[in-house]
């Protein structure tokens, strides 16, 4: 989508910090983290939200989770915990209308 902030990201319009790249998903870090680790997992492919995702979307969504926990630990995150958080449309604080993944850690969280 031509107008989606995150769609620029991945085409490189917009410079992001990336941490990860593959043929399906980009990871880099959020320009308002709220912990020392904060970064966001999004897919190549336009999704709005993840009430927009399909069926078809099933096996994209195993690999965005996969691709979560592999950076958890290239973020040297994994054993001491992290959450992943997915906002989903304005009444669930969606701020862009692209499907992201918030992986979040580096410190205790609070609720």
């Amino acid at each position: 989508m031509s107008d989606c902030l995150f769609c620029k990201i991945i085409t490189g319009d917009i410079p992001a910090n990336k941490v990860y790249e593959d043929a399906d998903c980009l990871a880099f870090r959020d320009i308002h983290p709220k912990a020392p680790t904060h970064v966001l997992v999004i897919p190549k492919k336009h999704i709005t939200s993840l009430a927009h995702a399909h069926t078809e979307d099933a096996q994209l969504l195993g690999i965005l989770l996969d691709r979560v926990r592999q950076i958890a630990e290239s973020e040297g995150i994994a054993q001491s915990g992290y959450r992943v958080i997915i906002n989903s449309g304005d009444d669930g604080r969606q701020e862009v209308p692209h499907l992201h993944l918030h992986l979040i850690g580096g410190k205790k969280l609070g609720v």
